[in-house]
């Protein structure tokens, strides 16, 4: 997005559309002196198919539509607001507003100080702390195995809270009673509920994870024994659980602790900006079978 000319010519963007097209989506950022560039975002084309022929679209297709669109307006958001940081040490914020949605979507842009969180020690981590065969432990609150679920999504609220983002979200999770999970920063810090024999529902797994790049204010860590999960290179993450003694096992891309209950997830695919750190981190009880996050 922009090349060094704009910086030299001081060309801010200004205003963004993004638009659902039948093959596919993309926006489009004008900047002030009127020159605009296209992105092309990928994802579904916005028309209803199936085996080539058009179809009476599902009820459910337009709700997905509006799902996809969000996603695309969070990602442009990201994406703009790190290049005016590299180009002119500024954040992007975009103020969007429906044109005809769920497909169609502008957005006005305002330019304001660096995050402090873009500096080393400009703004205070959210750190979880693992501690294997409990749960874990968060600023103000534990989630433990034994919470019941009602109690773990209070605590998640009052993650939001304090992170100023959205409510958690539900969404599904294969085996789980339940899966909800909260922003924070860029990351995300998720809490998947078992029913047990009792007949409670209680804390069966939690999973954190933080995207490349930039990790957002306030970043997110998950701590183990003193090693930042997520920080650290992964070689180095594994060197040091291995001199404490804790057995890992190499699946893929996938890094267990059996005897904790932990797994270390590494990126999906090859990418050339892979920073070589795990992308996220699951805890559960460590006798659970199939609860791990794959």
């Amino acid at each position: 997005m922009w090349s060094e000319d704009a910086r030299a010519h001081g060309r801010v963007p200004v205003r963004v559309v993004l638009r659902g097209e039948p093959d596919g989506w993309h926006c489009v950022v004008a900047d002030q002196a009127g020159s605009e560039q296209r992105i092309p975002l990928g994802e579904s084309g916005v028309r209803w198919q199936t085996g080539g022929r058009r179809d009476e679209e599902p009820p459910w297709w337009r709700r997905r539509l509006a799902e996809i669109a969000e996603s695309l307006r969070e990602r442009v958001a990201t994406m703009l607001t790190d290049r005016c940081f590299e180009l002119f040490g500024c954040e992007a914020d975009i103020a969007w507003f429906g044109v005809d949605e769920p497909i169609l979507w502008e957005g006005l842009v305002t330019l304001r100080e660096p995050d402090p969180a873009r500096f080393p020690g400009g703004a205070s981590p959210f750190v979880v702390t693992l501690a294997p065969g409990r749960g874990v432990l968060l600023p103000g609150a534990d989630v433990l195995f034994e919470t019941l679920a009602a109690d773990a999504w209070t605590a998640l609220e009052a993650v939001s809270r304090s992170c100023r983002t959205p409510l958690p979200r539900r969404s599904f999770l294969c085996g789980s009673a339940d899966h909800r999970s909260v922003r924070v920063g860029r990351g995300s810090l998720a809490v998947s509920t078992d029913r047990r024999p009792d007949g409670t529902e209680r804390v069966g797994m939690v999973f954190g994870e933080r995207p490349l790049g930039w990790g957002g204010n306030p970043g997110l860590r998950l701590r183990l024994d003193g090693i930042d999960l997520l920080d650290e290179p992964a070689e180095d993450v594994v060197r040091l659980l291995g001199e404490l003694g804790h057995e890992v096992v190499g699946h893929g891309r996938l890094r267990r602790l059996p005897a904790l209950g932990l797994t270390l997830y590494g990126r999906e695919g090859r990418s050339p900006d892979d920073d070589g750190r795990f992308a996220g981190a699951s805890l559960a009880p460590p006798d659970a079978r199939g609860l791990h996050r794959a």
